[in-house]
């Protein structure tokens, strides 16, 4: 998450830090040393092996003109002065020192971001023959016609229509359900925004939700029940799945948590509800880790477990990536009834799931396998996709949307790698190309995948700059 200021103050202080500790082992070596001629003269200092730490050089600090003649070059701080105090007054004193004072705001010599949309999930609405993208990069919804179709040769395809900005409370957007009645909007944000927002079909522009509902931090999927009228998120770090009656809202709380060392959720992502068999799929990456923090205001105790207690239950290991099936409405600390798990399976970051109830088939947006993957519902253990949609001739590029079209007959997925959504016939297995892409750059541009960078660091060897995202 993009913590900016606690960052900062963090490595403020810690330069402040190495700059005392640099100071006081030019002292020390000063007074070991005893040499009178000037530091720069000395003969060069013999190297400790290469690898360890060492000193290579000293120089004299430059006395600032009016300063004390006691040689004190750092501000005091007493050690009774909060963390945020040194924060607050070093900057002040740089300024006024007459400095390079225009260090402190001034623009980037250059900025490497992804200007184009990156699509992480897509729904249909059936009734107005629309498609919606949910671009989590640029943090909005594009909505297309569901014959739009990018040229070869054009840029992209321009959306009929598009939902962003402030007031829309999308931000790192990854989840989306079209009410197949109502046309509402749900979209699930991730990461920076703890809340799933819902909109009214035909929203436009910067806008408020119609309603909102506060989610445990880190929720990813969303499966609704229509026939309970329920919906069902994932918690990424927590590994959890929380459901709530369907038109919740604020500060409403769960009906029902799955949680626990027993339920063999592992970063949850992806989920269906199939009604007809009775059951529930959840896509899970594999690691199982404790999340650091404390529970967001407002969130109930126990809703879920975890994030204030040190230990999230399930957490301490990694597990190759798996899809659990669980009975239809589960809750509490519980096994699954069977895991699709194992190299067979080609699983590799299951993201988004979509069950066809009429056909008994479970449809898989398997991300960093660049394809999508079809089990049948009673599918379990180590066993082979009846189908797969993979191969270069069929777009796909880290694919962590998916959506069956069953009126229409056509299988909708959302790319992050590549800007584009592809549509295929629904039977569609192998290398096949796509009936039509919905672009939103210029064809074989690849998207930076710079998704939520939490720091920066400058390869010297390589003259490359690495993000760990």
């Amino acid at each position: 998450m993009p913590m900016t200021f606690p960052t900062r103050s963090f490595r403020l202080r810690r330069s402040v830090l190495l700059a005392g500790v640099s100071l006081l082992a030019a002292s020390v070596f000063l007074l070991i040393s005893g040499a009178p001629e000037p530091l720069s003269i000395r003969p060069a200092l013999s190297r400790a092996p290469s690898g360890g730490p060492q000193l290579v050089s000293v120089q004299p600090l430059i006395r600032e003109e009016g300063s004390a003649s006691d040689g004190m070059m750092c501000q005091w701080v007493p050690a009774a002065a909060g963390p945020g105090m040194l924060f607050a007054q070093e900057p002040q004193s740089i300024v006024e020192a007459g400095r390079l004072p225009e260090d402190l705001d001034r623009p980037p010599v250059r900025v490497i971001r992804d200007t184009y949309p990156t699509y992480s999930a897509v729904a249909v609405d059936l009734q107005t023959n629309e498609v919606y993208l949910q671009d989590e990069n640029l943090f909005g919804l594009k909505v297309f016609d569901r014959l739009d179709n990018t040229p070869a040769t054009a840029a992209f395809t321009e959306p009929k229509r598009m939902l962003g900005g402030i007031d829309t409370k999308l931000e790192f957007n990854c989840a989306i359900y079209v009410d197949p009645r109502s046309g509402d909007v749900y979209s699930v944000n991730n990461d920076t925004v703890d809340h799933m927002v819902v909109f009214p079909r035909g929203a436009e522009g910067n806008v408020a939700p119609m309603r909102q509902l506060r989610t445990p931090h880190g929720t990813f999927g969303i499966a609704v029940d229509e026939v309970n009228q329920e919906l069902s998120l994932t918690v990424q770090h927590d590994h959890a799945v929380v459901t709530y009656p369907k038109y919740a809202q604020d500060l409403d709380e769960p009906i029902r948590l799955l949680q626990g060392d027993h339920t063999l959720l592992a970063d949850p992502h992806g989920i269906a509800v199939d009604t007809r068999s009775r059951l529930m799929f959840v896509a899970n990456h594999g690691s199982r880790y404790t999340p650091m923090g404390e529970r967001p205001p407002g969130m109930p105790e126990h809703w879920p477990q975890g994030r204030d207690t040190g230990r999230t239950p399930g957490s301490g290991n990694f597990t190759p990536a798996s899809i659990t099936v669980y009975p239809w409405r589960s809750s509490g600390n519980i096994p699954p009834l069977r895991v699709i798990q194992g190299p067979k399976t080609m699983l590799n970051w299951p993201a988004t799931l979509f069950v066809d109830e009429e056909r008994g088939e479970l449809y898989v947006a398997n991300d960093a396998g660049d394809s999508v993957l079809v089990f049948d519902v009673d599918a379990d253990g180590d066993v082979t996709p009846k189908r797969a949609v993979m191969g270069p001739q069929t777009g796909l590029k880290y694919p962590t949307g998916v959506f069956v079209d069953l009126q229409n007959d056509e299988l909708w997925v959302s790319n992050m790698g590549n800007h584009s959504a592809t549509v295929y016939p629904r039977t569609a297995d192998g290398n096949v190309a796509p009936l039509r892409t919905i672009r939103s750059a210029p064809a074989g541009k690849l998207a930076l995948s710079i998704g939520n960078p939490g720091a920066a660091e400058y390869d010297t060897r390589r003259d490359e700059i690495l993000v760990p995202n």
